[in-house]
């Protein structure tokens, strides 16, 4: 099947990153977000209980661990988001781009895979991608990640062996 194209006004790195990838390509804007989530909502919470107290202070301690591992997922979620954006070409790339060109034909000239060996049938792999491919549009739903090495990403490879 065929990878859907777009019209993105950014060149497009990779359409189904793999998990660490995104998380290594991640700025420091996009860790800001993070922590900004982490942190919004144990303090969302602390307000809504300031302006409608539940009588319970002393029993807080553990609604706020909860409320702040919640708002550390939402924020990784978010931050993932617009990490994966830059990699779609959906958002400003340039630092990306660069640091994609330099891993991949670095790659290349020690003679690896571009995105790794896997060890997965090749209709296997298909699969995966396809049902991982544009999955952190779909987050709120369910968080699902490409952990799978795959040679399905929907870019012109021939890019990286021009640049060495």
């Amino acid at each position: 099947m065929p990878i859907k194209e777009f019209n993105t006004p950014y060149p497009v790195i990779d359409t189904d990153p793999h998990f660490t990838r995104v998380v290594r390509y991640m700025r420091p804007s996009d860790y800001a977000a993070w922590a900004a989530g982490t942190a919004a909502a144990p303090l969302l919470f602390l307000g809504m209980e300031k302006m409608d107290p539940s009588g319970y202070a002393r029993k807080m301690r553990l609604p706020l661990k909860i409320t702040t591992l919640i708002g550390a997922v939402g924020g990784f979620l978010f931050a993932y988001q617009n990490s994966s954006f830059r990699f779609w070409g959906w958002s400003e790339n340039s630092k990306e781009v660069l640091k994609d060109q330099e891993e991949m034909s670095q790659r290349l000239k020690e003679g690896k895979a571009l995105y790794g060996d896997s060890y997965m049938p090749e209709h296997i792999q298909d699969t995966s991608a396809r049902n991982s491919r544009f999955s952190q549009l779909k987050f709120s739903a369910y968080p699902w990640f490409n952990f799978v090495k795959h040679n399905n990403h929907g870019v012109d490879t021939s890019k990286y062996s021009e640049s060495s």
